[in-house]
C-alpha cells in the first residue's frame, strides 16, 4: 500500500501537505463506511485504497459490509436497474425481501461512530440506527431518470440523513437535506494504475493468447447489460469492415450482482466464435487489467448508463485514446475531442474508433490530454480532500463557504 508521501511526485508537495492540515481537524472522530461488498465494483475498489490512506493521515476510519442472500441481491440489482431508468418489474414482494434483510442487518450490525458513511441503496435502511451522530448517504449511481416507484421508496430513508453525495450534477434530486457533488477517483499507485514494464504487459498478453499483430480495441468492465458489451461487439464489427483489428472484452462480476454470469454467456454467444474477439473473465486481478489496458490501442466504454465509470479514468491516466458513451459521469472525464471522443450509438463509436486508428498522432494527443485531465481532477488525493471537507462541514454548517 502506498504511503501518502508517495503521491508527492504525482500531485505536488502542497497537495499532500493540505491533506495533512485538514486531517488534523478530524482527529478524534470515528468514521464508519458501510457498503454491500468488499470486492468487485468501484465502491469497494475506492474504499480499499482510501481507508488505509485516511488512517495514515491520523483518522479513525473503519469499513463494514452488510450481509445479504441471493434473493436480496437480486432485488437490489432490480433497484439498481430501475434507478438507472430501466424497465424492471418490481412488486411488493421485492420490497418485503429488501426490508427483511435490512431488518436483519439492523439487528446484527454494530453501527457506531461520529460519522456514518453509507454507500448506495443496499445498506440505506441502517439510518434507522442513528442516534446523535452524523449520517451521510453516498450515491454512486446515475439517478438522472430513476423509476419513481423505487426512488419514492428509497427517498423515505434518504431524507433521514444529514447529507447526500452525488457524482454528477444531473444525479441530484429534490431533497430537504444538504447535497454535495463529489466525483469518484482512481489511485495512480495501485496495481491497476501504476507503471508496468513492457515485459510484464507482453507476458499478460501471452498468458491470454492475445497476439500483438493488429490494433487492439478494449473494453474493461463488469459483465453487466448497462455496460453494453454486446454493443461493443457490434461496434467492433463495424470497424472491422475497414480496419483489421482485435477486440478485447475483459472483466469480472461483483458479489452483489447476480446477473454477471448470464451476461457473460450472452457475450460469448454474440461473439460467434470470432478468433479476433477475446473475452476474458478476470477475477479481481488488478495487475492484469492494468497490463491489458496498457496493451490496447483504443479503449471503449460504451455504457448505456453510468454512475461514473472508473475504467474511463484508468484508461485516460494511461494516456490511452478513449471512445465513450455520453452518459452519466463519463462526460466529466471525457471532454469531447479534447480528452477523448464521446458517442451515442455503435455507429458513432465505430466512427470515432476508426478516426483514432487512422490518425495515430491525433490519438496520441488525445491520450496525453486525457492523462493531464485525470491528474488535475480525478486522482485519489482530490477525493480524500473533498471527503474530509465534507466531514468537517457536518460540524460547521454556517462556515461551510469558508472551508
Amino acid at each position: 500500500m502506498a504511503k501518502i508521501e508517495d503521491y508527492i511526485p504525482i500531485v505536488g508537495e502542497s497537495v499532500v501537505e493540505d491533506l495533512r492540515l485538514i486531517a488534523v481537524h478530524l482527529r478524534g472522530k470515528r468514521i464508519l463506511n458501510v457498503n454491500s461488498t468488499a470486492v468487485g465494483g468501484g465502491v469497494a475498489e475506492i474504499l480499499n485504497r482510501m481507508v488505509p490512506l485516511l488512517r495514515e493521515l491520523g483518522l479513525d476510519v473503519h469499513w463494514d459490509v452488510i450481509k445479504g442472500g441471493e434473493e436480496f441481491f437480486e432485488v437490489t440489482k432490480k433497484f439498481h436497474n430501475a434507478l438507472h431508468g430501466g424497465r424492471v418489474d418490481i412488486g411488493e414482494k421485492d420490497f418485503e425481501i429488501f426490508m427483511e434483510t435490512s431488518r436483519s442487518n439492523l439487528e446484527q450490525m454494530e453501527i457506531s461512530g461520529d460519522i456514518i458513511f453509507i454507500h448506495d441503496p443496499q445498506p440505506i435502511v441502517l439510518v434507522r440506527k442513528r442516534t446523535d451522530n452524523k449520517w451521510i448517504w453516498r450515491c454512486h449511481i446515475d439517478l438522472s431518470e430513476p423509476k419513481k416507484k423505487v426512488w419514492r421508496f428509497l427517498k423515505e430513508f434518504v431524507v433521514q440523513y444529514d447529507a447526500a453525495v452525488f457524482s454528477a450534477p444531473a444525479f441530484s434530486r429534490r431533497l430537504l437535506i444538504r447535497q454535495f457533488l463529489i466525483a469518484p477517483s482512481i489511485d495512480p499507485l495501485s496495481d491497476k494504475n501504476r507503471e508496468l514494464p513492457q515485459k510484464v504487459i507482453d507476458g499478460i498478453l501471452a498468458k491470454y493468447g492475445v497476439p500483438k499483430d493488429k490494433p487492439i480495441i478494449t473494453q474493461i468492465s463488469r459483465f453487466d447489460r448497462l455496460k453494453d458489451p454486446v454493443g461493443v461487439i457490434a461496434t467492433y464489427r463495424l470497424v472491422k469492415k475497414y480496419i483489421d483489428c482485435r477486440l478485447l472484452l475483459a472483466g469480472g462480476t461483483a458479489t452483489d450482482d447476480p446477473e454477471g454470469q448470464k451476461v457473460f454467456e450472452e457475450v460469448l454467444e454474440a461473439a460467434q466464435g470470432d478468433p479476433d474477439i477475446h473475452i476474458l473473465a478476470i477475477a479481481q486481478n488488478d495487475l492484469e487489467i492494468n497490463a491489458l489496458q496498457r496493451a490496447s490501442t483504443v479503449i471503449i466504454q460504451k455504457s448505456l448508463k453510468e454512475g461514473f465509470g472508473l475504467t474511463v479514468s484508468e484508461a485516460l491516466w494511461k494516456a490511452k485514446p478513449v471512445v465513450a458513451s455520453n452518459v452519466g459521469g463519463i462526460p466529466l472525464q471525457v471532454k469531447d475531442k479534447y480528452s477523448g471522443l464521446l458517442c451515442y450509438t455503435p455507429e458513432g463509436a465505430a466512427f470515432a474508433v476508426k478516426q483514432l486508428l487512422s490518425s495515430p498522432d491525433y490519438a496520441r494527443q488525445i491520450g496525453e490530454n486525457g492523462r493531464e485531465h485525470i491528474r488535475n481532477n480525478f486522482l485519489i488525493t482530490r477525493h480524500l480532500r473533498e471527503y474530509m471537507l465534507l466531514f468537517l462541514s457536518l460540524y460547521h454548517r454556517e462556515n461551510i463557504v469558508h472551508l
